[in-house]
């Protein structure tokens, strides 16, 4: 007896052309945040009716292949044209793709060049990614202290990462005396704010005050959104502590880290 093929779901309809170009970027957001082949299909329409917050976020989907295959110099394709629009948020990231070879072969001094042309538009993601460049002495001659003033006109705008580092400028005691006390009055904020490093600072802090409660808060928090290589120095890390509640973190993360592998 044969067997009857299954029906394949129907396509999902088309998006129509007016809704995409009413959408508010908090409905694209929305959209960029839902099930992955659905947003790519909707946000891509989005981009190619000329929405600048969509064209940045399909961009984002190319590079990071979600929904579609990835496609860095498609990526490198929408930021472009995003920033011909005017967006400084697509000058950042063109800059990024130029720092990183995302689409484009490397080209430090390029990316320095965009990053600073947004940075000082006020941009504090720009801010953060030429102080960055700057400290390392990558694409431009090495300063600290135009760094430092590039990440605290980030700090000041609340810009998470730039928070942690001026932390640690403070802390370490670059370009001037350590002041631990402030350091660790900024890592509270970018901690608060979000930023994993600033969690995992915020842990250690608390173990050397003998709390070790808030440690593991702070330890939790950063193991949820931390960087795949930096989970794997802090399970190393919190593996050798004595506190079994922190051993047992430990594990969670290298569990996790193993099924996420390739």
């Amino acid at each position: 007896m044969l067997r009857r093929r299954s029906a394949r779901p129907a396509p999902p309809p088309p998006v129509p052309l007016a809704a995409i170009r009413a959408a508010s970027a908090e409905e694209l957001q929305a959209a960029f945040a839902g099930p992955p082949e659905e947003a790519a299909r909707w946000i891509a329409a989005a981009a190619r009716a000329g929405l600048i917050r969509a064209q940045l976020l399909y961009g984002q989907i190319l590079l990071e292949g979600r929904g579609v295959p990835v496609d860095r110099a498609a990526a490198f394709a929408w930021f472009r044209t995003a920033t011909e629009a005017g967006s400084l948020e697509g000058l950042n990231m063109t800059g990024r793709c130029h720092e990183l070879g995302w689409g484009v072969p490397v080209d430090l001094p390029r990316a320095a060049a965009l990053y600073r042309e947004a940075a000082e538009k006020g941009l504090d993601w720009a801010q953060y990614n030429l102080a960055t460049l700057l400290a390392r002495g990558a694409g431009v001659a090495q300063d600290r202290a135009e760094a430092l003033r590039w990440f605290r006109r980030a700090a000041a705008q609340g810009h998470a990462k730039s928070l942690t580092v001026l932390g640690r400028f403070l802390e370490e005691g670059w370009e001037g005396p350590p002041d631990r006390q402030a350091a660790f009055a900024l890592y509270a904020r970018a901690a608060e704010a979000g930023d994993f490093r600033a969690q995992f600072n915020m842990g250690t802090l608390a173990l050397a005050e003998g709390r070790s409660e808030a440690a593991l808060h702070w330890f939790r928090q950063a193991a949820v959104a931390g960087s795949p290589g930096f989970l794997g120095s802090m399970a190393e890390r919190l593996a050798a502590r004595p506190e079994p509640a922190l051993r047992a973190l430990a594990a969670e993360i290298e569990a996790r880290l193993e099924t996420a592998a390739p």
